[in-house]
């Protein structure tokens, strides 16, 4: 029989930070299966015990080699099966990934929690991300070739349309609207992956991931749509759900969630 299930996906910005605020005690009323956590800016023996009270089987987290930079970490009671830091990818060792392979029904499964690279502070960083956008996409695809589907959820720090972002015009030259940065997304969906906000939601607008702490942004709703849920193709109809969790408080980001019936 088959058996819902709640992924969620939030940058942070500061999981000690979050800690603080309390802000991730909604999780423990939330009946999450899997909790991807972006940007915790720790090492594993830094993340709180206090976050939430639910004792999840696993925590596996990537940590930068600079300490207080990036970092991910996952949460889930679902069995894993292999779990690593895709070095392959994350080639500077910045933390950016949570790779972890899993069977849900009949499907043989590989899950990303990702934190792509911003690329505003300078064009080397904007070179680099666009290279690890491309290892990604590579990776992606030689697990697809092994028979895995996928499943990518985190901050692809890119809004894809104009539709995902309050004030297109303005943002034309910046990093995260960029043409070539929104040009690989479309490429990457190409390669038979799915938006799944988009699947669900069709072109409503103004939902947005991320605002700027400057200017009561979030306030006025002038956001941006970075964070994403991307599955394979051949996951489409086991969609039940996915969606913007955006009264959430605690960082520049809001949750997102896809709900899954496998």
């Amino acid at each position: 029989m088959a058996q819902t299930y709640k992924f969620i996906s939030w940058n942070v910005n500061g999981i000690r930070a979050v800690d603080k605020k309390e802000a991730l005690k909604w999780v423990d009323e939330a009946n999450i299966d899997l909790l991807g956590i972006q940007e915790t800016k720790s090492m594993k023996t830094q993340i709180p015990d206090s976050i939430f009270e639910k004792n999840y089987k696993t925590l596996f987290a990537s940590e930068s080699k600079i300490k207080g930079r990036s970092g991910t970490a996952l949460f889930t009671d679902i069995e894993t099966t292999f779990e690593c830091t895709c070095p392959s990818v994350d080639i500077l060792e910045e933390g950016r990934i949570n790779e972890v392979h899993f069977t849900l029904g009949n499907k043989d499964i590989a899950f990303f929690n990702v934190y792509f690279p911003n690329g505003q502070s300078k064009e080397e960083r904007l070179t680099y991300k666009m290279e690890f956008y491309d290892r990604f996409l590579d990776h992606c695809e030689n697990l697809k070739s092994e028979g895995k589907s996928i499943i990518v959820c985190g901050d692809v720090n890119t809004a894809h349309t104009e539709i995902d972002i309050a004030r297109p015009k303005a943002n034309e030259k910046t990093s995260g609207f960029l043409p070539m940065e929104r040009d690989w997304i479309t490429k990457f969906l190409n390669h038979g992956y799915i938006d799944t906000f988009r699947l669900v939601n069709g072109d409503i607008k103004d939902k947005y991931s991320w605002w700027s702490y400057r200017a009561n942004a979030r306030a006025n709703n002038v956001g941006w749509r970075i964070d994403y849920f991307y599955i394979s193709e051949d996951l489409k109809e086991y969609v039940k759900d996915a969606y913007i969790l955006d009264e959430i408080m605690g960082s520049d980001h809001c949750p997102i969630g896809l709900e899954m019936e496998l």
